[in-house]
C-alpha cells in the first residue's frame, strides 16, 4: 500500500514562476523534495492557495503529485503578509475537498506558519499527525526586519501554538534548531535537521565559456552573480557596494538576477530602483546589470557563467540559491549567518563574510581570484560538498525516516539508495574547470 501524504504550502506554489517578491525558496522546496518523495513511493497533494481565476482545482503534475489549488481568499495574487484571515476558509476547503474525495492521509507536512495554523486544526478535526518546515521564524524575523515586518502580530502566537502542537518541527540548519529551542524553548526532542537540497538534473558543472556564450558575455570578464528574490533583506544593496572596492579591477561585472518581471521594472519596482540608485551613487553603474526574471532552465546558465555566486543576506533561514550554485562547481561568498554558515565551508567552498560589510566582501572576493590553484581548489571542493550532503534525494530519505517515526510504521514501497560516491566521482568528472582570466597580486 502506497503512502499519501497531503503538503500544505499556502503561499508558495511549486508551479509559481520564482525570482518575485513572494517566490523562492520555499517554493523550490516544496517541489524538488516532493519529486524526490514520489520516487521513493509515496503519493502526495500538495494544497496550495487559488490565486487566479483560471487555475484548474486539481491540476495532476507529475507522477503521483498533484497540486490542489485551495479557495482563500479572493483568486488573485495577494502578499503573504495579508494572508492569515484567509487560513480559516483555507481550512474549510481543504477538509472539504478531504471528505469529498474521501482521501486518506498518512501525514500533513506544513510549510511556513500559516499552513502549520492549518495543519493543526486539521489534525484537531480528522486526527492527521502532521510536521512543520517553518522557512522563517517570526521572532528572528522581527529582530531583523524590526518595524518593518509586516506580518501581524499575531503570527508569534501562532508559531509558538505550532511548536507545541506539532508531532515534529523540521529545522533546515543547526541555527535553526537554536533558535527554535532558544526563542519557542521547543523539546529538542521533537526536531529533526532536515536540509534543503538542489536537483543534479537541473544545476550541474558546465564549461564557463559555453555558458557565457549562451548568455552573450565575454569570456575575459570577472563575473560576480547576485540571483534570487529582490527584496531588502537580501543585503544586494550590499553586494553593489562591494563592487565600491572592485572598480580598479579590469572588466569586472556583477550580475543582479531577479524581479517580478522579466525586464528589469525601475519604473514599479521600488527596490529595483533603489538598488540602481545605488551603483549610481557609488559609481559603479557601468559595471552592474539588472537581468531581471529569469526560468529555472536559464538559471544554471548563470550559475555556471560566473565566478563567484555572492549571498550576503541579514539573515537567511537556509538559502538554496548557494547549493545551486556550488552544484555548478561556482564558489560562494555567503554571510556568516542560519543556513549560508551550514552549507558553505569558509576557505573551503568559498567564504563567509559578515552581513553590512562591503569591503569584507570585496576582501573575500580579491583572495578567492588571487591564485588560480586556490580557485580551482575551491571550485572542486564545493562540488564535492553539495553532492555528498544536499541533494533532494537525500533529503527525502531523511524526510522518509521522520515520517515513518512520526506514524509510527515503517512503510513498504521501493528502497532508494544513495550512491555518494558515484554521485560525487560523475560529477567532478564533469567538471571542466575554467583558469580565472585576471588575478590581483
Amino acid at each position: 500500500m502506497k503512502k499519501q501524504i497531503a503538503f500544505i504550502s499556502e503561499h508558495a506554489s511549486p508551479l509559481a514562476v520564482l525570482g518575485g517578491v513572494d517566490s523562492g525558496g520555499q517554493n523550490v522546496y516544496v517541489a524538488e523534495i516532493c519529486k524526490s518523495l514520489a520516487k521513493l513511493g509515496y503519493v502526495i497533494d500538495i494544497f496550495t492557495r487559488k490565486d487566479n481565476e483560471e487555475l484548474p482545482q486539481i491540476v495532476s503534475w507529475l507522477p503521483n503529485i498533484r497540486v490542489i489549488h485551495i479557495d482563500a481568499g479572493p483568486a488573485k495574487a495577494v502578499a503573504k503578509e495579508m494572508l492569515l484571515g484567509y487560513m480559516d476558509e483555507f481550512t474549510r476547503s481543504m477538509i472539504r475537498f478531504i471528505r469529498s474525495n474521501n482521501v486518506q492521509y498518512d501525514l500533513v507536512h506544513a510549510n511556513f506558519f500559516m499552513s502549520g495554523l492549518v495543519a493543526s486544526r486539521i489534525k484537531s478535526r480528522l486526527g492527521i499527525p502532521y510536521v512543520i518546515t517553518f522557512h522563517a521564524l517570526g521572532k528572528i524575523r522581527m529582530i531583523h526586519q524590526k518595524e518593518k515586518d509586516a506580518f501581524p502580530a499575531a503570527r508569534l502566537d501562532i508559531e509558538q501554538m505550532i511548536v507545541d502542537d506539532a508531532d515534529y518541527l523540521i529545522a533546515e540548519c543547526p541555527q535553526d534548531r537554536e533558535d527554535l529551542i532558544d526563542y519557542y524553548h521547543a523539546d529538542p526532542s521533537r526536531i529533526s535537521i532536515i536540509p534543503c537540497g538542489f536537483s543534479s538534473n537541473e544545476f550541474y558543472p558546465a564549461s564557463k565559456a559555453g555558458a557565457r556564450r549562451k548568455l552573450g558575455l565575454q569570456k575575459d570578464e570577472l563575473i560576480l552573480l547576485q540571483l534570487g528574490r529582490v527584496v531588502p533583506r537580501k543585503g544586494i544593496d550590499n553586494v553593489i557596494r562591494a563592487m565600491h572596492y572592485l572598480k580598479d579591477i579590469p572588466k569586472i561585472k556583477l550580475l543582479v538576477v531577479g524581479g517580478s518581471t522579466d525586464k528589469p521594472d525601475f519604473d514599479n519596482d521600488p527596490e529595483l530602483r533603489r538598488l540602481r540608485d545605488i551603483a549610481q551613487k557609488e559609481g559603479v553603474a557601468t559595471a552592474v546589470e539588472f537581468v531581471g526574471r529569469r526560468n529555472r532552465q536559464e538559471l544554471r546558465h548563470y550559475y555556471q557563467a560566473a565566478d563567484f555566486f555572492i549571498s550576503t543576506p541579514w539573515y537567511e533561514p537556509f538559502g538554496i540559491t548557494p547549493l545551486e550554485a556550488m552544484a555548478c562547481g561556482t564558489p560562494v561568498i555567503g554571510s556568516d549567518v542560519g543556513g549560508i554558515k551550514y552549507t558553505v565551508e569558509h576557505a573551503k567552498t568559498g567564504f563567509l563574510v559578515p552581513p553590512h560589510n562591503p569591503e569584507a566582501l570585496a576582501n573575500a572576493f580579491k583572495e578567492g581570484i588571487s591564485c588560480p590553484e586556490k580557485y580551482k581548489d575551491l571550485c572542486e571542493n564545493a562540488l564535492r560538498r553539495v553532492n555528498e550532503n544536499f541533494t533532494w534525494d537525500f533529503v527525502a530519505k531523511k524526510a522518509h525516516h521522520l515520517y515513518a517515526r512520526v506514524t509510527g510504521r515503517s512503510y513498504p514501497g521501493r528502497v532508494y539508495l544513495l550512491h555518494v560516491k558515484g554521485l560525487r566521482r560523475n560529477a567532478l568528472k564533469n567538471y571542466r574547470s575554467s583558469a580565472l582570466t585576471y588575478a590581483v597580486s
